[in-house]
Formats: C-alpha cells, structure tokens, sequence
C-alpha cells in the first residue's frame, strides 16, 4: 500500500507541476506528461519497472477517449463530411502508410511489421494539433478545417487498425485447432481482460457468430436499456450513481469485447455512436470527461518513462535520422494533397505542416503491436523514441508556419468570392452580432453587403435566402469592390480583435467622413478601437448584461421603474466613465500596471455606488422573499 502511495504522489506530482509549465510554454500538456515521464523515468530514476505495469491500468484511458470520440460523432454529421474523411483523410493514411513501409522494408522488415510501422505513423497528434489549433483561432480556416477532417479520419480508422495488427502477428493470435475450433494464443488469454473467453473452442462458425451477438448486444443495449436505467438512477437523487453508471457502461464493454476477443476500444467507439443522439451524451461526457483525462496523462507520463535514451545515445544520428524522416515524409505527402485539394497559401503550411508529425495513439498502437508479436520489443523502442521526438518538434514546425504566414503575400491567400455588389452598409463579420445587425438594417429598407471569412457561416446566410459574400474582410481589394468609397457605415464585427483594429484604422484612413460602428470584446479593445477611429463602439456582451441584472433587481422586490432607472444610471455613469478612463490609457501597458488608471476607475465606481445608494429604495418598497441591499 505504501509502494502504491508513493508511485502515485510521484506520478500525479510530475504531472502538477510539469504540465502547467508545458502549457505556459505554448507545448501542450501531451508533451508536458511526456516530458514529466522522462524527468521520473530515464533522467532520474524514481520509476522504474512499475511503469510498465502501471501503463497497462493508464491504457483504459484511450479506451474512454474512444468512448468520448464516438458520442461527438453523429452519424448525420459522419456523412455531412464525408468527401472530405474519404478523400483527403482516407489518401493521407494510405499514402503515409504505403510510404512508411516502403521505406521500412528497404530497412530490411518484413512485410507485415513495415505494414504495422506504416499504420503507426500515419496518424497524428489529435491532442497537440488541436489544442494549437485552438490557441492560435486557426480552427475555421481553409487549412484548420481540412487539418481537422484527417484528424477526425485518423481517429475513426484507429479502430479498424486495432483490429487488423493481432492479424499480422508472426505468431497467430489464434489457431485452428483439428476439429475446427479456435484456441486463443497463451499471451492473448493472459492479456485477457476478463480472464475467460465466449469463444476459445467453438469452431469458426460459431467464432463469427459469437462476435457478432456481442456487437449487436452493445449497439441494441445502447439503443432500448439506456434510457430506462437512467431514469432508474435518476430517481435516486444523487449525483455520483450517474458517475458510477458511466464507468460500468464503459468497463462492460471493455470486458465483454475481451471475452470475445475483439479490442475493447472497438465496442466502447461503437456504443459511443449509438449514444451520439441520445439526451444523456452530455452527462456522459462530463462524468468521463476527467476519468478520460487523468488515465491518458497517466498513459503518456509511463510512455516518456519507458523511453529509452540509452538507445538515442547509442545511436543518435540514426534514431534523429527516422524522426527526420517521418516528418519529411509525411510533409511532402500532405504538401501534395493540400495542392490535389487546392488549399493555398497559408492553409497549404498549415495543413502540411501541423500533421507531419506522428501521434499519440502512435504510443497505443506500438505497445498494442509489441504484446501481439507484430514487432520486437527492440523496435519498439525505437518507434516509441521516433514518435516522442517527432510530438517534441511540433512547437517548432507552428513556429515555422508562424513565420511563414507573415511574409505570405495577398496573392497566396485562399481564393474568396468576387463582391459585385455595392451597399450604404458594409457589414464585416456575419456571427452572432452581425447577423442582427444586418437584418435590422435590411429590414428598414437600406441595402448592405456582408463579408465574413467563415465559409461555413456564409454557406448558411445562403440557405436562409440572406447574400454574403466570402472573403477576408479586412483585405483592401475586397472592401473597395463592396463600395467602401461610397458607403455611409461600415460595421466592424469580425472576432479578431487585432484584424477589427486594423480595419477600422485603415478605413479611417480611406475614408476620414465614414462612420464607423465596430463591435469590442472589453473595455481595452473599446481603447484600441477610439484609437483607430470608430465612431460608435458597442461592448458585445454589455447592453445583454444590463438587461440581465435589470430583472435580477426586480425579482429581488425593486419595481420595474425603480430597477430600470437603476439600469439607466449604470449606463449613462459607465458610458462617461469610459470616456473619462480612455483619456488614461496607454497602448501596450496592463490597466492593471497604470495607476494613474486604476486610482481614477476606483473613484468613478464610488461615485457610481452613491449614485445608485440615492436610487435605492427602502425596505418597506421591497419583497420579503430573499431580497439583499444594492451596493
């Protein structure tokens, strides 16, 4: 029990602190498991052998992550996509693959194991592409959308991979016995989940059927007996039973696709499909979310302490060579698709180069190949340290495309839409805040031309008989054939705060008499944007919020009059406040940081609380039920 206490406190402490610190570096927390794993393991040495053993329990935890993945994937939403997860997904994993072994048989591998390499290498990073993708708002452009479909290929095609490696095995996984019947490999019935088997001795025929039945049992369990075990479990009123039903549905799949010999991550992505429609995909996802999390942290943290860099000493240049390779290899396979594609320009360097490296579930499908026999355990470790080496390059291959998008000129962008309209509105962005205003400004009979860089989002406008136009709002050709000469009003509501302060600048410039309305996300951005020259600055979430605290008032016993002169105050106060504060600003100082701003902001909120304390009615005006004093 002590041993167990203290592998955990120092697995779970090299994950406290080295994954923030990964994180606040821009690396991700994939490698910042990763890289606690090599501090405790190879560099130190306070795990040692456990690692192992503890990897097999962490592996659970790509179990849930296919569970997890399978309730994000609505079949609909499958097939919305599919030109893209057959064509642009399903050539990258073949091309990669048929590349990957082809070079690995020159190396001397059979056939079979370079096909095992070849499938372990094609797929990337979901974790670490993903999480940069999101950091860097590069999730809906031309190449982040592409990026994501060969993930999500990836992703789908892990499992038809687990299924196919046990086969390829130099040592059969299962034999045929004399009398037609299968008797599972001794290392098969060890790593057995369950420890029995539905299927070791039935001849082949009833093999196929019991497999079968227990993939039609999970897909018709998760169809007619999840409903009513969960209002079962709702009725008893306490929150961990929904946690605790999670883990048994996930734990029983696991076993039962064990018993009949079929990965379990296999039945857990099928019931997670099944589920994807359900009203409880939600719940689920909450109650596995952080299980999910910790086991594959855990995973990872025993893959970088299971590296052995006794083999990269002992021969650098030719571990550093694969890793090179890798990245070469898969670069120029998914050059040439994005150019088969037709993506340009930056999203031709984003695409290529944020999936040129191998993936985490390459860690998975390496330590699945070494137990079934695919490949020794030598070669496993060699792919393992090549997989490691390629997720710690990543960083630098985003900072590559960082460096490369800036000097990309106007010419190399995605090709947008030809504006052949002219309206007295421009309207730049066309979310949430654009939509209304560009319906209330059509609907009072004044004309408008939209551009918003969201293909998506336009394709919409289309389907709801609203015209939009594709393209890159803040590009000066575009704007001059929208009628920026002309126009009376241009409203910025792009979501990039630095592109809306470069529009509004550069418009001001074109056109000193244009007024221009621009929507900001805080009080810094309304600075930013009185400084490039808007005219009308709105706060996104300010008018909304006003109202919000409006009904708080009245339910807490204020009248409607009482809690609206209440809301009109605060908005008149806050509006000259704004205007007072924006005379204190300076560009690139934190508010924080400026006192002269931070001592004026605090008298203006006292000013503000008496001037609300002399709207403030007394108790006798307010209900009994639950009201409290305004401050």
């Amino acid at each position: 029990m002590e041993s167990f206490l203290f592998q955990a406190t120092i697995y779970l402490g090299a994950a406290v602190i080295a994954v923030p610190l990964a994180a606040r570096l821009g690396l991700g927390s994939v490698l910042g498991y990763l890289l606690a794993g090599i501090v405790i393991g190879p560099l130190t040495g306070l795990v040692g052998t456990e690692a192992q053993d503890i990897q097999h329990f962490a592996e659970f935890g790509v179990v849930m992550m296919l569970f997890l993945i399978g309730l994000e994937l609505e079949p609909r939403a499958l097939w919305d996509m599919r030109e893209r997860l057959i064509g642009l997904g399903g050539l990258q994993i073949t091309l990669t693959t048929v590349a990957i072994m082809g070079g690995a048989m020159m190396l001397g591998y059979g056939w079979t194991t370079a096909l095992a390499i070849g499938l372990t290498i094609a797929l990337s990073s979901t974790a670490i592409v993903l999480q940069t993708l999101t950091e860097k708002g590069l999730m809906q452009t031309g190449g982040g959308r592409s990026t994501f479909s060969v993930l999500l290929t990836q992703d789908i095609a892990v499992i038809p991979i687990l299924a196919l490696l046990p086969l390829l095995a130099v040592p059969a996984a299962a034999s045929l016995l004399p009398d037609g019947s299968v008797q599972l490999a001794e290392a098969a019935a060890k790593d057995d989940h369950a420890g029995i088997s539905l299927v070791e001795g039935l001849p082949g025929w009833g093999v196929t059927l019991v497999t079968l039945g227990a993939v039609a049992a999970v897909i018709l369990a998760g169809i007619f007996l999840t409903r009513p075990v969960f209002r079962y479990i709702h009725h008893a009123h306490l929150r961990e039973m929904y946690t605790a039903l999670a883990l048994l549905m996930v734990v029983s799949i696991a076993v039962l696709m064990g018993m009949v010999g079929l990965s379990p991550a296999l039945g857990t992505f099928l019931a997670g499909v099944v589920l994807a429609n359900s009203e409880f995909r939600h719940e689920l996802e909450s109650d596995l979310e952080p299980f999910k999390g910790l086991l594959l942290g855990l995973f990872f943290i025993t893959v970088g302490a299971g590296i052995n860099f006794e083999l990269l000493f002992a021969e650098p240049f030719y571990i550093l060579g694969l890793a090179a390779g890798v990245i070469v290899t898969k670069g120029l396979i998914l050059y040439g698709l994005a150019l088969l594609f037709k993506l340009r320009g930056k999203d031709r360097w984003l695409f290529t180069l944020g999936l040129a490296q191998a993936g985490e579930f390459g860690f998975v499908l390496t330590s699945f190949s070494t137990q079934q026999g695919v490949m020794t355990s030598t070669l496993g470790n060699e792919l393992l340290l090549v997989i490691a080496l390629s997720m710690l390059i990543t960083p630098l291959l985003f900072i590559l495309y960082d460096f490369l998008s800036q000097r990309m000129t106007d010419t190399d962008e995605e090709v947008h839409d030809d504006v052949d309209e002219t309206g007295t509105v421009i309207i730049a962005g066309i979310g949430r805040f654009g939509q209304i205003v560009n319906r209330l400004v059509e609907s009072a009979g004044f004309s408008t031309v939209v551009i918003d860089s969201n293909l998506s989002t336009v394709q919409m406008m289309r389907k709801f008989g609203f015209r939009g136009f594709f393209g890159d709002p803040t590009r000066p050709d575009l704007l001059k054939a929208a009628g920026l000469e002309d126009a009376r009003v241009l409203v910025v509501a792009i979501d990039d705060k630095a592109a809306a302060i470069r529009l509004v600048a550069y418009a001001r410039r074109e056109r000193p008499d244009l007024h221009i309305i621009a929507r900001a996300h805080d009080r810094v951005h309304v600075y930013e944007l009185y400084a490039a020259g808007a005219n009308d600055i709105v706060r996104e979430m300010f008018d909304s919020s006003l109202r919000a605290g409006r009904y708080a008032l009245e339910r807490l016993g204020l009248s409607e009059f009482e809690a609206a002169e209440a809301q009109a105050t605060f908005y008149h106060h806050d509006r000259t406040a704004l205007r007072e504060l924006a005379d204190l600003w300076q560009p690139g100082v934190p508010i924080q940081n400026n006192p002269a701003y931070v001592a004026r902001a605090k008298q203006l909120n006292n000013d503000l609380e008496t001037a609300l304390a002399s709207r403030q009615p007394t108790d006798d005006h307010k209900t009994s039920s639950k009201s409290e004093n305004l401050s």
